[in-house]
């Protein structure tokens, strides 16, 4: 099963048609970084994007939604940087931290801002994009959440 699972991947990559920067409507892929999970974009027209994460932390998950702003780099075809907002929730598990002195356990709800770069690949349905994410708690650890950041590897269709 395996096997043919892999196949239908190489054949739907060989086979796709040339897909251009942003002239795709949805991607999906993984996020590694922090935080780390699952992340699918769609565009609501050609300049602004909503995306959502389902990420793992502390013991527990977050899923954050952001609206998202996006402009080509023009000297550098196919890259394109993006920034926007959002809001999270979710609910942590690991109780308290000695080392930071914080108690990760229970529901969590904040604010996100988002800052990033994407590129699209013209003959790959990939993209691939790094990125930084302010936010603030303001229920359960609240407060300064940090600045995290990842790379995303999205599947464009």
């Amino acid at each position: 099963m395996k096997k043919i699972f892999l196949l239908i991947i190489f054949i739907n990559l060989i086979s796709a048609s040339p897909v251009h920067a942003q002239e795709y409507k949805t991607s999906m892929g993984l996020r590694a970084g922090l935080p780390v999970g699952l992340t699918i974009r769609h565009f609501m027209n050609r300049e602004y994007a909503v995306e959502g994460i389902l990420a793992t932390r502390w013991g527990g998950f977050v899923l954050t939604g952001f609206l998202e702003r996006e402009y080509p780099l023009r000297d550098y075809p196919g890259f394109y940087w993006y920034w926007g907002g959002g809001i999270h929730a979710g609910i942590w598990e690991t109780g308290y931290n000695p080392r930071l002195e914080t108690d990760h356990k229970g529901p969590v709800f904040g604010i996100d801002g988002i800052v990033g770069l994407e590129y699209s690949f013209d003959y790959l349905p990939l993209n691939l994009s790094v990125d930084l994410l302010p936010s603030f708690n303001l229920l359960g650890s609240t407060g300064w959440g940090g600045i995290n950041g990842a790379v995303s590897v999205r599947y464009v269709f």
